[in-house]
């Protein structure tokens, strides 16, 4: 006998089967993480070592966390961006 969640997991599978991801999909993708994590941790320690030099600037050490915020969510989004086409791309030859 099937819990409820194993039937509602049924069901949603009927209405919208999840589709396979190639192992060159994968590569991609994971690809991608790589680049921009290894961007992510590159600004972090740029902006940061400049947030500590700026210890008794409180306008400019708050200049620092903006820039830091917004480069972060400039990159994190490059990230999702890269990865719809690859998702997208990936749907559209049937892989």
């Amino acid at each position: 006998m099937k819990s409820a969640y194993e039937l509602a997991m049924s069901r949603l599978e009927k209405d919208k089967p999840q589709q396979k991801v190639s192992e060159e999909t994968k590569a991609q993708l994971a690809e991608i993480d790589s680049e921009i994590n290894a961007r992510i941790a590159e600004k972090k320690l740029l902006l940061e070592g400049e947030i500590v030099k700026a210890a008794n600037d409180p306008e400019s050490k708050n200049q620092l966390r903006a820039q830091l915020a917004s480069e972060l969510a400039r990159l994190e989004e490059s990230r999702e961006s890269k990865k719809d086409k690859i998702r997208k791309a990936a749907e559209s030859s049937g892989k």
